[in-house]
């Protein structure tokens, strides 16, 4: 059993919670509680640990067991997770993105530098409940193996197909050569977003949670969509933008 807060491997798991820097030279991203480490996929555990309280419940053990974790005290624990209260179990899962075959059959989320860790991983469970093939990153929008993001995820971090670019609008043109409409939700765009008849393969472009898209990356899209507002709202909050989008492209989907 673990018990020293200086043994390396616990300072190690601590510094991968902390810094974006390390769970990419690394590859590896740690995920607390027992249902995120119910979820994780075989091939992708890399080491697991436990608290002896943790082990006391038939369910706790077996989960221990087939996760093949290590014992550690409860101040070990606490060191190493993110959380204030610890629930006990803690895991390191190695990175594995998504490859462009891999996408799924529903529409497409490009990101454009969004920030918010929230944001971002409620994005990622709108995209599972909505049925959203993927969702492509760049590398200026918040990491998605960071605590705050996978947390408000809810798992859909190992379910929802991505992947982090350098430049979205390099993706843009990829997926329009393949013959995918990309649209831009943009204030200035002069259709509804549902007034228009979405394709089988679209995509639609969201931008940072204050400025909004680039212009460069503005103006590669097929057409721009706009959201109505009322009141003196400026904008909406961007993961309730995704949201509109990709459930307008699932009422179109029930009722062609």
């Amino acid at each position: 059993m673990i018990t020293s807060l200086s043994n390396p491997l616990v300072k190690r798991v601590s510094l991968l919670n902390k810094k974006a820097s390390l769970r990419k030279e690394e590859g590896l991203f740690a995920v607390e509680g027992r249902r995120f480490a119910e979820e994780i996929p075989a091939d992708r555990l890399e080491q697991a640990f436990v608290t002896e309280a943790f082990r006391e419940t038939a369910e706790g053990e077996a989960l221990a067991r087939r996760l093949n974790a290590e014992t550690v005290s409860e101040a070990v624990m606490e060191k190493m997770a993110d959380t204030r209260s610890p629930q006990g179990v803690l895991a390191l899962v190695r990175m594995r993105e998504t490859s462009p075959e891999q996408w799924g059959s529903g529409p497409l989320l490009l990101l454009e530098r969004v920030q918010d860790p929230g944001n971002l991983g409620t994005i990622f469970r709108t995209a599972e409940a909505a049925g959203a093939g993927g969702i492509i990153l760049d590398e200026e929008t918040a990491d998605p193996y960071s605590p705050k993001v996978l947390r408000s995820t809810m798992g859909g971090i190992f379910r929802v197909p991505f992947r982090i670019v350098p430049r979205i609008g390099e993706e843009v043109r990829r997926l329009q050569r393949e013959g995918v409409r990309v649209y831009a939700a943009h204030l200035k765009g002069h259709t509804d977003y549902d007034g228009v008849r979405y394709p089988a393969r679209c995509a639609f472009l969201l931008g940072n949670e204050g400025s909004g898209l680039t212009e460069d990356v503005s103006a590669l899209a097929d057409e721009w969509i706009r959201i109505p507002m009322e009141g003196r709202a400026e904008s909406l909050n961007v993961a309730v933008a995704g949201a509109l989008l990709l459930y307008e492209t699932c009422r179109q989907r029930r009722n062609p």
